[in-house]
Parts: structure tokens; C-alpha cells; sequence
């Protein structure tokens, strides 16, 4: 190879070189910047293919998806003063790519140690102010709800980060309380229920006394209309023996004397002293029966 053409093989492998680098390429799950000896000229480059300075400009790319913070459980206090394991998780994402870029370095680590530390105040400062019941389960929503639009706006200014969602997977007493929150739950429970036997047992003595007292009212009232009715009987009854005997008066006298001796003379043991000339004996006495 002569001299002149090694030399033109130099140049081509050097423009070769040169083109390549000053092409890039960004993906739509990136976010890029451009910088030129250390200094951005280019923020939040578009997805598609771009040119640059080779040898003078240095591209950067972010992943720009939604990524994931899971914190580690951390002790907070509530407005009680009463400790609570707190474990939660952070959604966010790169908003301003210059912004990241400047507070992070472009490191990941750096920006995810930033922000837990954005949540772990944000929590305290959030749960401080609440007593347990709204911890727990009062005010969950708006408290997480105030933390992600108040850590939202300090990390897009801090760095450049959109801070999407912040929720509470799980919150734990810890053990040295535990006991103390279930025996005082346990007590607190026991009385509810006593209270409701207690009301259940008014209720039920009010339920039986007036089961009583329909009870009497009820017997009282059937007493009543048996008796009337009885009455009514016996005085229909009387009606009609009298208007039947009143027919023929001596029958009814004779009908009256037989069942007296009918009743008199059932017991053969029996033994009476008895006028003989008395009224009692005088259809015994007559010959004609």
C-alpha cells in the first residue's frame, strides 16, 4: 500500500468515525440532554434520531417511565405522641431532564436517596399532625393525597422529579406497645358489649312485661265474655224451662219430685228420717201414680 493511499484510508476511518458520532439515537422510554465540555446546550431532547458535535458533545439519557421508590419501615409519631411503623412506596418519574440532571449527577441511587428523604419528612411532618385514628383509617386518603402534591412540588423544583403517588402499604404498632393498644381494644370492646346485653336485657324485660300484661288483659277480657255468655245461656235456659213448665204446672211438679227421689234413693246405704205424712212423699203416696 503506498503512503498516499494509507493516508486516504486514515481519513475515511476517521470521517467514518466522525459520523457515527454525531448521530444518537433517543427511545421513547428515555429523556436526553446534550452537553458540550461539561456545559448543557440541549434540555429534554425528543425521542427520534439527532445530530451532535462529535468528539465535543456528550449525550445523556434517563429512563423517563415510572419508577418505583419502596422505602425501608420507619418510626413516626402521631399527635398523640404514640409511635407507629409506617411502610411505604413513591411513584415518580423524570420531569425536567436539566433540573435531574444537575441535583442527581444523572444517578438513579442519587435521586431515589433524595427523595426517600423527601418522604420520610413529608410522612412525619403528615402523621404529627394526625392522631392514630386518622392515621389508621380516618384521614388515610387525604394525607396522602396533601403529602404527594406537597412532595410533588418540592422535588420538581429540588430535582426535577415528578412525584406521581406516595401510599402507605402497611402501618404496625411496635411490639412494646402492642400489647398495651389490644388490652385497652380488648377492654374497650368488653364494655361495648356489656352495654349492649345490658340494653338487650331492658329490652327483653319491657318485651316480657308487656307480654304479661296483653296476657291478663287477654285472659281478663275471655273471663268476661265467658261469663256474659254463660249468663246469656243459663237465662235463655231458664226462659225456656219456665215457658215449657209454665205449660202444665202439675207435670212439672211431678218431673221435679222424681229426680228428687231419683237423687235421694241413689245410695241404697244411705238413711233418712222423714215425716212420712210430709209434701216430699205425696206422689209416693197416691194410688194413681
Amino acid at each position: 500500500m503506498t503512503p498516499r493511499n494509507f493516508l486516504l484510508l486514515i481519513i475515511g476511518v476517521v470521517v467514518l468515525l466522525a459520523a457515527a458520532n454525531s448521530v444518537f439515537v433517543v427511545q421513547q422510554t428515555e429523556r436526553a440532554l446534550v452537553l458540550r465540555f461539561g456545559a448543557v446546550i440541549e434540555n429534554d431532547v425528543e425521542p427520534g434520531l439527532h445530530f451532535k458535535l462529535p468528539f465535543a458533545d456528550v449525550v445523556k439519557k434517563f429512563d423517563s417511565r415510572v419508577l418505583t421508590l419502596d422505602t425501608s419501615p420507619q418510626r413516626y409519631y402521631t399527635l398523640e405522641k404514640k409511635p407507629l411503623i409506617v411502610d411505604s412506596f413513591a411513584k415518580w418519574k423524570v420531569a425536567d431532564v436539566g433540573k435531574y440532571y444537575t441535583a442527581t449527577s444523572g444517578d438513579e441511587i442519587n435521586a431515589t436517596r433524595i427523595l426517600a428523604e423527601r418522604v420520610n419528612e413529608g410522612l412525619r411532618n403528615q402523621i404529627s399532625r394526625r392522631d392514630m385514628h386518622e392515621v389508621v383509617s380516618g384521614e388515610r386518603d387525604q394525607l396522602m393525597e396533601e403529602l404527594t402534591t406537597s412532595l410533588d412540588r418540592v422535588m420538581r423544583e429540588a430535582a426535577g422529579v415528578q412525584v406521581i403517588d406516595v401510599r402507605v402499604k402497611r402501618i404496625d404498632l411496635p411490639t412494646e406497645v402492642s400489647s398495651e393498644v389490644y388490652a385497652r381494644m380488648r377492654s374497650e370492646r368488653q364494655i361495648e358489649a356489656q352495654r349492649y346485653r345490658a340494653q338487650g336485657q331492658e329490652l327483653a324485660a319491657g318485651i316480657r312485661a308487656d307480654a304479661e300484661r296483653q296476657t291478663i288483659i287477654i285472659e281478663a277480657e275471655a273471663y268476661r265474655d265467658s261469663e256474659r255468655i254463660r249468663g246469656d245461656g243459663d237465662a235463655r235456659s231458664a226462659a225456656i224451662y219456665a215457658s215449657a213448665f209454665s205449660k202444665d204446672p202439675e207435670f212439672y211438679e211431678f218431673y221435679r219430685s222424681i229426680n228428687a227421689y231419683a237423687r235421694v234413693f241413689a245410695n241404697k246405704g244411705d238413711m233418712m228420717v222423714i215425716d212420712p205424712s210430709s209434701e216430699f212423699f205425696k206422689y209416693l203416696k197416691k194410688d194413681d201414680g
